[in-house]
């Protein structure tokens, strides 16, 4: 239990929220499926599709936390996506 306690603080905030947000919404969407979606009951409303949706959009905000605080760590300058020996635009 330290090491996880040691693990979560020893990382950057915005890892942390990136984690965070990424952990609720897919324990969100783990319910949604699994008790709503799957099982007889009640029709979904369209707020449980608004929820469906913005759990998504958590998601990806998490994952640009968590690769942004990657990023801020290596001090890299330019994104991965971008190839660093290109010349610049002046």
């Amino acid at each position: 239990m330290i090491r996880l306690y040691t693990w979560w603080h020893s990382g950057s905030r915005q890892k942390r929220t990136g984690w965070t947000l990424t952990a609720v919404a897919l324990v969100y969407l783990l319910y949604f499926f699994k008790a709503r979606l799957f099982e007889a009951g009640p029709p979904i409303t369209k707020r449980e599709w608004f929820n469906v949706v913005a759990m998504l959009v958590l998601i990806v905000i998490g994952t640009i936390n968590i690769r942004m605080a990657e990023m801020k760590e290596r001090n890299q300058k330019t994104l991965p996506l971008i190839d660093s020996n290109e010349r610049r635009r002046k």
